[in-house]
């Protein structure tokens, strides 16, 4: 592979300047429309499960430009780790195949947590018909501690579980209702941000230059590759916990950075010099 090597470092380069204005003038839309019209312009443009009737196409690429619009460091982070590690490679690599890693990066994380959402939402359905079916209190208690039934709303859960437990009808009514809904609901959770395509920039950055120093707190060094396999193993023991209170798509940061090592094992084939 030929190396680009422009003749000056650009501390601010073209694509990553362009992807920081692009992401900060969407969330500003997305907080405008939210706030002023409650609008929330995810349903259009935020990643949803394919069985969702608010999956559409095109929110495979979109999801990247879009945050969570309930604070600012959502955005920030991904947009200071895009910078801090993605530099580097577009002054190597140039403009055309920065953007392009990146974007490949992006879609082979949400192509990894599509196929999680896809297991998950097949589970649910599996659990939920299980209840409806058999609507004993175990079979509640079982789907909740698996899906974390309360986070659909403001719902006095152990209330609900104290009545199925006594065998209540009525509870046992509302118990089915509330499920049904709770299927419908967890289909139409939206997904956004760049995280995915970003942990595919941070992880080229630890393949590339795995012996370069990196400064926490200006005081202590530690080598990328470490950096990066710790945050590796992190999202692997994350995924593998499978908090059903956790938000982070963690499959999501793993496909990124499968996605972009199978990317450089293709164009560095025949490389043997590591930075």
């Amino acid at each position: 592979m030929n190396e680009y090597r422009p003749g000056k470092f650009q501390y601010l380069p073209l694509v990553i300047k362009n992807l920081m204005i692009i992401n900060g003038l969407v969330w500003l839309v997305q907080i405008t429309l939210l706030n002023r019209f409650d609008y929330d312009l995810s349903r259009l443009f935020a990643l949803h499960y394919w069985g969702s009737p608010l999956f559409k196409p095109h929110q495979f690429i979109t999801h990247l430009f879009m945050h969570d619009t309930k604070g600012f460091a959502h955005l920030f982070f991904n947009m200071f780790t895009l910078w801090m590690f993605g530099s580097t490679l577009e002054n190597l690599w140039g403009a055309k195949r920065f953007l392009i890693f990146y974007l490949i990066c992006g879609l082979g994380a949400a192509l990894c947590y599509m196929g999680m959402l896809t297991y998950d939402n097949l589970s649910l359905a599996k659990y939920a018909g299980h209840f409806i079916d058999d609507p004993t209190f175990s079979n509640f208690v079982a789907l909740d501690n698996k899906f974390d039934l309360g986070s659909m709303a403001n719902f006095n859960m152990q209330s609900l579980k104290n009545a199925l437990a006594n065998n209540d009808p009525s509870a046992i009514e509302m118990a089915q209702l509330y499920v049904r809904n709770y299927v419908n609901f967890y289909q139409n959770i939206p997904t956004v941000g760049a995280s995915g395509a970003v942990y595919g920039i941070l992880f080229a950055f630890g393949f590339m230059f795995p012996n370069r120093y990196l400064y926490f707190f200006a005081m202590f060094p530690i080598k990328a590759k470490f950096v990066v396999g710790f945050m590796i193993i992190g999202e692997v023991w994350a995924s593998i916990q499978n908090n059903p209170g956790d938000n982070v798509a963690h499959f999501a940061h793993l496909g990124g950075a499968l996605f972009a090592y199978l990317l450089l094992r293709g164009w560095n084939k025949r490389r043997s010099d590591f930075y």
